[in-house]
């Protein structure tokens, strides 16, 4: 991988699908890339959802313990963009041209303020580009 890449919410909750191993494994390793690389990126947003689906949507939910452990080692590291009027105003304008609902127009902005030209996401178009962003389904 070359240049920054932004991770969305979706890859980290596979981590910890036991479910589907494929997908689990295939998230672990981006995470462990952009960690090692220092190329990953994430917003205080997808930390957010993260804690929130880690702490009520699990089939074992983690533990306040275990939350601000997972916080602490992965989130914190990675996270670069935090909110500011700028980012919603660029949030904002995605949704109004190219039609993704504002929490995912949100995350888009955040991967361009942090200078990615990927987006790792399941839930977004794959392939479509934005300015110099593409984003990337990774388990296609």
């Amino acid at each position: 991988m070359s240049g920054n890449f932004f991770i969305d919410t979706n890859i980290f909750v596979y981590t910890f699908d036991d479910r589907n191993p494929a997908k689990q494994a295939r998230a672990r390793a981006l995470i462990r890339e952009g960690m090692t690389s220092g190329h990953g990126m994430i917003s205080y947003q997808v930390v957010q959802e993260f804690l929130n689906v880690a702490s009520r949507k699990f089939e074992t939910p983690l533990s306040p313990q275990d939350q601000r452990l997972y916080l602490d080692t992965v989130l914190q590291p990675l996270c670069e963009i935090f909110p500011s009027m700028e980012l919603y105003q660029r949030g904002i304008g995605i949704a109004a041209q190219y039609g993704y609902a504002f929490y995912d127009s949100l995350i888009i902005a955040a991967a361009l303020g942090a200078d990615c030209t990927t987006l790792y996401s399941e839930d977004m178009q794959d392939g479509q580009t934005i300015e110099q962003l593409t984003i990337v389904n990774p388990f296609t």
